[in-house]
């Protein structure tokens, strides 16, 4: 009845739509109850203790402790709570399962803490970790970077409540194999993706299309006004990606994680005070709120969140908290993209809001397919489309060869000779 490829796909279809759910739900338990906990610190505690969450003195003290909470987890835990986030991708080999417990933790306490750190990536390496070894257990036949693109899959779908961003991740890697047809090899993975974004449905539904004018007609003009906005949301990036080594160099010349995240949450601390309370935490609730209330903050105030916000995730990444930094990311894009509107109200809020979250995610991930579909989905519309894809090929010429907001491992192990 079926052509050997196809039983080839089926065989792989009951493991790939188990891994999809199994990833959704992971996430789903993690953020419930990292969101739990925020309500704890920041709303129920202050509450009994009659204390004002809006003060410089409780903010400056919840991320320091968060920062001492998160390198004592980092320090005590087995594995170290994961490998250090500034040395890797978002999709990496397997880590050691004695490692997720502590990871998990770091997490939870970071989001719930208020530091400027996205769930993706320790989410990512929470699920491939147990996808490998599932499949090592179960179908030890099957390679491991099998395994890892249905966990990495299945995570991509459930973050963003939706398969057409792994699609567009994964047809880049798997498309090289001339022998097997893309869609043979993207089944699987789609598969592992659609399940984990209906699985997130079930429970909330990912949404970070903010409530700004729709882009109703096209212009030549917004081609030339989109790409200056790229090439400035680059440019800012930049900025960050050159001082990300220098900043975790300095933090990690304290070997203590306890007193490196400490200190790493105390400077976080004294940045929320410049940015304000919005500034915190991941970024997307935020976001929203800043979209909503635009004509509330001026160029001044939407200048220094959005310097606040990328200063912070620079220095989050880089004194070792364990989060991603696609989330901050489209946050420091679209306070970017709202300043830029005030500065020439001429331009349509959606461009400058939707091509400064594509250049300011290029920058950080480097994944032209995945950046393309972040500013989509902040700024639906089908009109925007082709405008995004003409703007984005000047700025992945300006990107060619620049570097990447990562360490090099072996830089890390100069400095810690026990760091994994």
């Amino acid at each position: 009845m079926f052509h050997p490829r196809a039983r080839l796909m089926l065989a792989f279809a009951l493991p790939a739509i188990v891994i999809g759910v199994l990833s959704s739900l992971i996430l789903v338990v993690i953020m419930m109850l990292a969101g739990a906990l925020q309500t704890l610190l920041w709303q129920n505690i202050p509450a009994v203790l009659n204390v004002n969450t809006q003060s410089a003195g409780w903010t400056m003290f919840m991320l320091t402790l968060t920062g001492i909470g998160v390198g004592a987890l980092i320090k005590y835990m087995p594995g170290h709570a994961g490998p250090d986030p500034a040395t890797e991708s978002l999709i990496g080999a397997p880590v050691a399962i004695s490692s997720l417990t502590g990871l998990a933790l770091a997490l939870m306490l970071g989001l719930a803490g208020g530091v400027s750190l996205g769930p993706e990536y320790p989410i990512t390496v929470i699920n491939i970790a147990l996808a490998a070894a599932f499949g090592a257990r179960f179908m030890p036949k099957v390679p491991t970077t099998d395994w890892v693109i249905l966990a990495a899959a299945g995570t991509i779908g459930a973050l963003f409540g939706t398969p057409i961003a792994a699609a567009l991740i994964f047809s880049q890697t798997l498309g090289t194999n001339k022998d097997v047809p893309l869609w043979d090899r993207l089944f699987a993975p789609l598969l592992a993706a659609g399940a984990g974004a209906i699985t997130t449905d079930q429970f909330f539904q990912p949404d970070f299309s903010l409530s700004i004018p729709a882009y109703d007609s096209s212009r030549l003009i917004d081609v030339f006004s989109g790409s200056v906005v790229v090439l400035i949301a680059i440019a800012l990036g930049m900025l960050a990606v050159w001082l990300f080594p220098h900043m975790h160099r300095l933090f990690n010349s304290v070997q203590n994680p306890v007193l490196r995240l400490g200190l790493g949450g105390f400077v976080l601390g004294l940045l929320a005070l410049i940015g304000g309370e919005i500034t915190l935490f991941k970024g997307l609730d935020e976001m929203k709120e800043l979209a909503h209330s635009n004509q509330l903050f001026e160029m001044g105030p939407l200048l220094a969140i959005t310097l606040t916000k990328l200063a912070a995730l620079v220095v989050a990444a880089a004194c070792g908290f364990r989060g991603g930094r696609i989330f901050p990311a489209v946050f420091v894009g679209v306070s970017l993209g709202l300043m830029l509107h005030q500065y020439a109200p001429d331009v349509p809020a959606a461009i400058t809001v939707s091509c400064a979250v594509m250049g300011m995610v290029l920058v950080v991930t480097r994944d032209g397919w995945l950046s393309l579909f972040m500013a989509a989905a902040v700024v639906p519309g089908l009109k925007l489309l082709p405008l995004l894809c003409i703007v984005m090929l000047p700025a992945w010429l300006m990107l060619a060869g620049k570097p990447l907001m990562l360490v090099a491992k072996q830089s890390v192990r100069r400095q810690d000779p026990d760091a994994d």
